[in-house]
């Protein structure tokens, strides 16, 4: 039935809305608490509602592409809404753990600041198109208009579309991941034809004629025009292809910020799952910095760019799966002060041994809620105090969040 009325509980950690009725919990994109909604329930999902009284927190999605593009998922919900929304989330995650912390600020990336992204690309009988994915679907819908990405970033869709039609095979996708740097736009991309000769020669054309930095193709290295470098702190870093970067400088100086302004009097710094140096560059205009990380080219690129800088303090770092190997007690006794960013399953081995250790200060910055208040508890068992809590929104109008927080213990 299509005319039954059903009312929007809260929204789920995807931001979908959710229902509770007889049917049992129903789940509906694009809607938000405490509207009354309705439309057809399929496999516990209604995938086109129709809203009949809406939220006061509702508005006019800015992006012309929002209800077939699924870059985003929260652009029919007010600013203060989104902020308020994200904040709860942490909240929740935390209080399910029974840690009763407050989110202190939001810091929300402006619109059209997106610095990374990837797109899906596919071969047309009359060309490419390339773009996100649609909610919940295979198809790919074109973005011309995107209110998310970097202008840099969409000045090169055409460039997607040749190396899509250079390099995808009749059936597959090709993925591309566009990165702005400082010295212009470059693209990885996996996914494509294995590279010939042929292909090797026209993607270098492509690159060169589109104005590229450089360009890599399923992990080889195709033209590297001009370094593709990234500001750190006073260092230049030049990363490598497709390599991990916080998607917008916002949201970065943001993080950065927390994290050199919770620094205390420290002489000596560890930085775990350390990438190419976003924080450890800064952290060494104040202090000596060990920089552990899994993928030695990251670490390459960040010894080069603090051999390069000036008046930095001294930088060491060291390849390492913190997963397996997460650095022991013995080891983390010499620092005074832990940072650790991880992947979004969180650094539960890495954390236990700092609670075995006589750590007293760790900044911890985390891209997942779930697992960040699994090591908060933990941190909290060894004696730690959450000190301080904040939110940082880089994925903005999605449901993905950051965090940054600090614990002290005596």
């Amino acid at each position: 039935m299509t005319d039954h009325i059903y009312s929007v509980d809260r929204l789920s950690i995807q931001a979908d809305g959710v229902i509770r009725s007889e049917e049992g919990t129903i789940h509906a994109p694009l809607t938000l608490p405490q509207e009354d909604i309705t439309g057809e329930v399929v496999a516990g999902r209604i995938a086109q509602p129709k809203i009949v009284n809406p939220s006061a927190s509702r508005v006019r999605p800015p992006c012309p592409h929002y209800r077939a593009c699924g870059g985003c998922s929260l652009q029919h919900a007010s600013d203060a809404f989104v902020a308020d929304w994200k904040a709860s989330v942490i909240e929740t995650a935390l209080a399910a753990r029974d840690i009763d912390a407050k989110v202190e600020q939001v810091f929300t990336s402006p619109a059209n600041s997106r610095r990374r992204a990837t797109l899906s690309g596919r071969r047309t009988k009359k060309g490419a198109q390339v773009g996100f994915h649609g909610r919940a679907s295979g198809t790919i819908t074109e973005i011309t208009g995107c209110t998310l990405l970097r202008p840099e970033l969409l000045a090169h869709l055409p460039t997607a579309e040749a190396l899509t039609i250079a390099g995808a095979s009749r059936k597959g996708e090709l993925s591309m991941t566009l990165t702005l740097s400082e010295a212009g736009v470059e693209i990885a991309c996996t996914g494509g034809k294995e590279i010939s000769a042929d292909l090797f020669t026209t993607l270098s054309e492509i690159a060169h004629k589109n104005g590229l930095a450089r360009i890599s193709w399923n992990g080889e290295m195709v033209a590297a025009i001009r370094p593709a470098w990234q500001a750190m702190g006073r260092a230049q870093v030049a990363p490598p292809a497709g390599a991990f970067l916080q998607a917008t400088k916002e949201g970065e100086t943001a993080l950065t910020d927390f994290v050199l302004q919770n620094l205390g009097k420290a002489a000596k710094v560890v930085d775990l799952f350390s990438g190419s140096g976003t924080f450890t560059l800064p952290l060494a205009q104040y202090a000596d910095v060990h920089a552990v990380e899994a993928e030695a080219p990251m670490l390459e690129a960040l010894d080069q760019g603090w051999r390069k800088a000036q008046g930095l303090h001294r930088v060491t770092h060291e390849a390492r799966d913190l997963f397996r190997r997460p650095l022991l007690p013995d080891e983390l006794d010499r620092f005074d002060v832990i940072v650790i960013d991880p992947p979004r399953a969180g650094a539960e081995s890495q954390i236990a041994e700092i609670c075995r250790s006589d750590a007293t200060r760790v900044l911890h910055v985390s891209c997942n809620p779930i697992t960040f208040s699994r090591d908060a508890k933990t941190l909290l068992e060894a004696g730690f105090v959450l000190e301080k809590l904040i939110a940082v929104d880089q994925f903005r109008w999605s449901a993905h969040i950051e965090i940054a927080a600090l614990f002290t213990r005596c």
